[in-house]
């Protein structure tokens, strides 16, 4: 499963006015550099409430990778809300907030 947290667009910060398809950078090139190395044909993409506004956008990129997107329509908690799907090859979720790294 990979989780990833999208940052805001710099466009969008200093022009709030503007309307774009997606406001938010969900890094969708790393998403589909990810989709080639695990050889996924079927992912699923989780997002948090808010950001689901975006799956169209987001399916529609993801589609360039030739993997089939799903889009997950229930709720969406936090990180450990993973949904029970059988059958996908990879599990791409979107949140609010990043992880953070446990310093040792």
């Amino acid at each position: 499963m990979l989780i990833f947290c999208p940052r805001e667009c710099k466009d969008f910060l200093t022009k709030p006015d503007n309307i774009y398809p997606m406001d938010y950078d969900f890094e969708l090139k790393r998403v589909g550099k990810e989709i080639g190395k695990a050889r996924a044909k079927k992912v699923l993409v989780q997002l948090a409430d808010g950001l689901k506004p975006h799956a169209t956008d987001i399916a529609r990129e993801l589609d360039k990778t030739g993997a089939r997107i799903y889009i997950w329509a229930g709720s969406c908690f936090g990180a450990c809300d993973v949904p029970n799907a059988k059958g996908f090859d990879l599990v791409v979720q979107f949140g609010h907030s990043a992880w953070k790294k446990k310093s040792h």
